[in-house]
């Protein structure tokens, strides 16, 4: 196996939007670095927005808060809730079902999100919770 043997600095100009619906500065991950086991990114809640449900596919993802007030909704049926601000750690391990929405009607809400996936976007999967019918979404 190849192995890289140089740093690589990486300054993302611009946002992607990926599953979750928010906008993501991708730093380090498989395609911008070569990394082969983790990524890191900054991801931003506009104020007031909510990302849309989705689990993480076998990968586990820790958060640092930089700004802000998010609460998350988690669980099976989105039934569980927590609120995190600014210089919480965040864990959230693989394959449960979460919502993240912005407290703040004014102010964005930012975080480091670390993974132990190199190409851990393209393992974001929507999420719908049981029994819930997909016409009354559209």
């Amino acid at each position: 196996m190849k192995r890289n043997t140089q740093i690589r600095t990486v300054r993302p100009e611009s946002s992607r939007k990926g599953v979750q619906g928010l906008p993501c500065f991708v730093g380090i991950s498989a395609q911008t670095a070569g990394s082969e086991g983790i990524s890191l990114s900054l991801v931003e809640i506009p104020p007031g927005a909510v990302s849309e449900p989705h689990v993480h596919d076998g990968y586990e993802t820790a958060i640092y808060l930089l700004e802000g007030e998010v609460e998350t909704r988690y669980g099976e049926y989105l039934e569980q809730v927590v609120v995190n601000r600014a210089g919480d750690f965040v864990y959230v391990p693989p394959g449960l079902p979460h919502q993240a929405r912005n407290l703040s009607e004014t102010r964005p809400a930012r975080a480091l999100v670390a993974r132990n996936d190199a190409r851990e976007m393209e393992k974001v999967l929507p999420y719908g919770a049981p029994g819930e019918d997909s016409a009354e979404k559209a």
